[in-house]
């Protein structure tokens, strides 16, 4: 199978959890900007989650640059993925709706942690059908923001239980982490395509 049909799919699915996302954003029945107000907390957790879809969009754009050729494990991982970042409407939701209690704040964290622990898998069958030589291998490296993130996740859902803002601080690192793009996988391919 040919990555573009992959990619294409997982575009899809992405631009749904985002229009998802911001369907949810009930319009006021007022017109005064205090009218707005309630919709803060909403507007925050939309916010965040639509920094994290593109986040991952971004990077998975980048991973599947580095594939050649699509096998049933990268679909199925790939899917495995899709689905944790499917959850993400359901729980921007429920967070914003009650203003960043503890439990909607864990169960963000938990969805956040299992987008992270698909990705690395998609990543690793990647490289295991590619091999310990390819592009994506190398770009990785060591990881340390990826090894760094799913730490930050299990301190925020921990801390939600305690202080909800905490963990939405975790949170909020991690995405800072990620937000400037990776360079590692296009500077990767360029030196690839030079040699």
């Amino acid at each position: 199978m040919q990555k573009g049909r992959l990619e294409a799919f997982s575009d899809g699915v992405l631009a749904i959890v985002i229009t998802i996302m911001v369907l949810e954003i009930k319009v006021p029945h007022g017109d005064e900007l205090s009218d707005l107000k309630p919709l803060i907390p909403i507007l925050l957790s939309y916010i965040l989650s639509f920094i994290y879809i593109g986040i991952y969009w971004n990077n998975h754009h980048h991973m599947l640059h580095t594939v050649k050729h699509v096998s049933g494990s990268i679909l199925w991982a790939n899917l495995h993925l899709l689905f944790w970042l499917s959850l993400i409407p359901f729980v921007t939701g429920w967070l914003g709706e009650n203003h960043f209690a503890s439990l909607p704040m864990a169960l963000y964290g938990i969805i956040l942690l299992m987008s992270a622990i698909a990705y690395f898998i998609l990543q690793r069958i990647i490289i295991k059908a590619q091999g310990k030589e390819s592009i994506l291998a190398k770009a990785i490296g060591k990881d340390l923001k990826g090894n760094l993130s799913p730490i930050f996740y299990i301190l925020g859902i921990l801390a939600s239980f305690y202080k909800p803002w905490i963990a939405g601080i975790f949170y909020i690192l991690v995405a800072l982490m990620w937000l400037i793009p990776d360079p590692r996988i296009e500077r990767t391919l360029r030196e690839s395509h030079k040699n």
